[in-house]
């Protein structure tokens, strides 16, 4: 298993953070890379999701967990391994909110290829955080 885990602190409440998250169509108002995204049924375990990268890339995601306001997670199945991005937001004061993504590479050739594909996926962690985290801010 190959994971990383990145973190932002914002002035916004989980339910902004969960707001701009369900809101599928515009997460590239927010994440640069994104040329666009689609959600193919609920915000809801089960359902997928279509990204659209900058470059071209389209990426087929289910969603495996949706708890509001605080965590989803997606999973993209690429055969030999499986990518698990998890996001998650915390309350910790009144207004205050811990944004958490993480991700989680598995599966048979997860040794070889996280290492490689692990930091390619997650390296605009950090300033997809902060997008957010700015945008929820209002």
């Amino acid at each position: 298993m190959w994971s990383v885990e990145h973190t932002i602190e914002a002035s916004a409440a989980p339910e902004a953070i969960w707001k701009l998250w369900a809101d599928v169509p515009n997460w590239s108002r927010w994440n640069a890379d994104l040329e666009g995204a689609e959600l193919l049924g609920a915000f809801a375990p089960g359902s997928a999701i279509r990204m659209r990268s900058v470059g071209g890339d389209t990426i087929d995601l289910t969603i495996a967990e949706a708890v509001e306001p605080e965590v989803f997670i997606d999973e993209a199945d690429l055969g030999a391994i499986v990518v698990r991005r998890i996001h998650r937001a915390e309350a910790i004061a009144p207004g205050r909110t811990r944004i958490v993504y993480g991700m989680e590479i598995t599966g048979p050739d997860a040794d070889a290829m996280g290492p490689e594909l692990g930091p390619q996926i997650s390296g605009d962690f950090p300033q997809v955080l902060e997008a957010l985290a700015r945008r929820a801010e209002g």
